[in-house]
């Protein structure tokens, strides 16, 4: 299960991930991404209180990714260890903005 919290404000849209990110869930993040970025220059993914992250996931991410490259960029915060280690061995570490 993923809860998805949203807040816009100034342009900035952040989205607090909660549960896991996984096969499942993961169309349920891209649909409220896709249906939400529009008017967004600066997205942040919340995830500290993501449990979970699967290659449906990580997907998600960097497609969300791509699309923000060109419109002010985007950032993953509050990422805890476990996921911090599947950024790391995927490569996304490097690919992700992540504070």
């Amino acid at each position: 299960m993923l809860n998805i919290t949203k807040k816009t404000e100034n342009g900035k849209l952040t989205l607090a991930l909660e549960g896991r990110l996984d096969t499942v869930t993961a169309p349920e993040l891209e649909k409220e991404v896709k249906e939400s970025l529009d008017g967004v220059n600066e997205l942040e993914m919340d995830c500290s209180k993501l449990d979970y992250i699967s290659s449906a996931g990580l997907r998600v991410l960097l497609s969300a990714h791509k699309v923000m490259t060109s419109k002010g960029g985007m950032k993953v915060t509050h990422v805890n260890e476990i996921v911090a280690e599947v950024f790391d061995v995927t490569g996304f570490a490097d690919i992700l903005n992540i504070e």
